[in-house]
């Protein structure tokens, strides 16, 4: 892990070697839109939840043990309150589920494009992802839970498949085309 917290995401591209810095910003939005289709849209209360927590280096089971023990000032609690409790704090998306959204967020971002444009970035499989939020993990970019490994990214899914099927015409569609003109 890096200990350093003025890293920036330059340096962590330089880090992992392997992919551009657009690769990372995919990742970063199209995690967070990933976590909207699990959990529901971010509220105003999570992200002010969110900046506490960097502000204060904890993490979402300090931050419920703290309001358990109403040692939180109140506007912190209230905006617990404000996102649904203590439960449903943690926006936390595994990994399967992370690939997936990314997934869903490429062909809803470039269509049928999607894959070509990953590719062209280096991103070939779901392995690919893992490496890139391992990447940010490691420079403190993002929070890892305890469950949360490496291997949660492999093969996910085949790009081939996820990438291209969604656009493949089946056979009886082929056969109701009219071709009469």
């Amino acid at each position: 892990m890096v200990e350093d917290s003025g890293t920036t995401l330059r340096d962590l591209v330089r880090h992992v070697g392997r992919y551009p810095e657009p690769a990372f910003h995919f990742v970063r939005e199209g995690l967070s839109f990933a976590a909207d289709k699990v959990h529901g849209e971010e509220t105003e209360a999570h992200r002010h939840l969110q900046q506490f927590l960097a502000m204060n280096d904890l993490d979402w089971s300090d931050i419920a043990a703290q309001y358990y023990s109403g040692s939180l000032p109140d506007s912190i609690g209230e905006a617990i309150e404000a996102a649904g409790g203590v439960e449903k704090l943690n926006r936390h998306i595994a990994g399967g589920d992370l690939c997936w959204g990314l997934r869903d967020y490429a062909l809803r971002r470039w269509g049928m494009l999607a894959r070509t444009v990953l590719e062209s970035w280096n991103v070939r499989t779901t392995d690919d992802f893992g490496r890139i939020v391992f990447g940010f993990i490691d420079f403190n970019m993002m929070q890892q839970q305890p469950e949360d490994r490496p291997e949660d990214f492999i093969e996910v899914y085949s790009f081939a498949k996820a990438f291209d099927d969604p656009f493949r015409l089946d056979k009886t569609d082929d056969e109701t085309v009219d071709t009469k003109s």
